[in-house]
């Protein structure tokens, strides 16, 4: 029998019961106020939001351990649990987080913390585009409070798992960016070989018929809230795949490059499937008897890598028409720099392979542990 079993057999062998959260924590949520002008970025003070720290102030509203909870905003992460900030220290905290202390010596705050990344929070949540966590219902969420001996054992366990958890992601996090940036100069290297021949920029092939840009139309949350369904939106994104949301419409279904025109300017491969793109993206066809799609996305992608786009300057279709220029080389070398370039992108991006998959199996498996450790028998009244 391990220690925490034994801990568990002596101390609470026949269950444990099940409390509302608003009956052990105290939410200090009266406290918080606006930053005043005075008082505003280039602190030495942690401002919090719902989803962490956004800046530094010049003053603080608390000074201790404290839980933050998502209350409005982004309240839900991907995987269902909701949007936690452990805070230590003299912090700022504005309106998008309840801010939480034990309101007894009966509750280890840490395992609260614990306890709550394996809750789903979504039946806890009211509101359709701005989802918020009001006060009501979050006290209702109910929290299974072992005795304060078994909740430090497993606090125990869980802060050194995550220890090791955060060094063996942060090797894996480490040799993924490695890995990136070997694959963007072995891609440009290969791109610029393959760029031999005339050059003929965006707006030449355009004009010849070859490639066509246009832009998205304006979806906004609003209207996605009114047509729900399963296609999904791009919009401007530095990161990730672009995704804004799903939609009950689409406007594409073909193969196209989008890019993001607020967000960088970065481009996306899109393969055929059922899209739309909003009006903060570009999207991009081809007539693949005469260029690939894919090796384009290709070539736009290694040369999007020494411009910088930001508010001032914006890769709207006017500017990139001009900007960016390639050459044309035979079918067939097109499709071997693809073919190759494909192999070392899925090492590198693809989540059901190669590093992004053991991290991910690492963060699975952690999350096994800690539910594993956090599911009680729940004692009967």
């Amino acid at each position: 029998m391990s220690r925490i079993e034994e801990v568990i057999e002596r101390l609470c062998p026949d269950g444990v019961r099940a409390i509302p959260l608003g009956e052990i924590v105290k939410n200090l949520d009266s406290k918080r106020r606006p930053v005043t002008r005075g008082n505003r970025r280039n602190g030495p003070f942690p401002y919090y939001g719902a989803n962490g720290i956004q800046d530094y102030v010049h003053d603080y509203l608390f000074d201790g351990t404290f839980l933050l909870l998502g209350e409005d905003g982004s309240v839900i992460r991907p995987n269902g649990s909701p949007v936690l900030n452990w805070a230590t220290g003299k912090i700022w905290v504005n309106n998008h987080a309840h801010v939480l202390q034990p309101a007894s010596h009966s509750v280890d705050l840490r395992f609260l913390y614990y306890f709550l990344t394996t809750v789903k929070i979504g039946s806890f949540i009211t509101g359709g585009t701005q989802p918020k966590l009001n006060q009501r219902n979050m006290n209702g969420i109910p929290v299974m409070v072992p005795p304060l001996e078994v909740q430090h054992e497993i606090v125990k366990i869980l802060d050194t798992f995550t220890d090791l958890e955060a060094e063996l992601e942060a090797e894996l996090e480490a040799e993924l960016e490695s890995r990136r940036q070997q694959y963007a100069y072995y891609e440009e290297e290969l791109v610029s070989r393959s760029q031999i021949g005339p050059t003929y920029r965006l707006s030449e092939l355009e004009s010849q018929g070859i490639i066509s840009l246009g832009r998205g139309k304006v979806i906004s949350k609003k209207t996605i809230a009114a047509l729900p369904g399963d296609y999904p939106v791009y919009s401007s994104s530095g990161a990730g795949s672009g995704e804004f949301g799903r939609y009950g419409d689409y406007l594409f279904s073909g193969e196209r490059i989008t890019w993001s025109i607020d967000g960088g300017g970065r481009f996306f491969y899109r393969p055929p499937h059922r899209y739309s793109v909003t009006n903060v993206s570009g999207w991009m066809t081809v007539d693949n008897d005469i260029i690939r799609t894919r090796y384009l996305y290709y070539v736009l992608t290694a040369a999007w890598r020494h411009e910088k786009f930001d508010y001032t300057r914006k890769a709207h279709p006017s500017v990139i028409r001009d900007l960016y220029h390639i050459s044309v080389p035979p079918l067939s070398d097109q499709d071997r720099l693809v073919r190759r370039l494909d192999t070392f992108d899925a090492l590198v991006n693809d989540l059901n392979s190669g590093l992004p998959a053991e991290l991910n199996a690492r963060r699975q498996q952690y999350e096994y542990y800690r539910d594993k450790l956090l599911t009680f028998k729940e004692l009967k009244s």
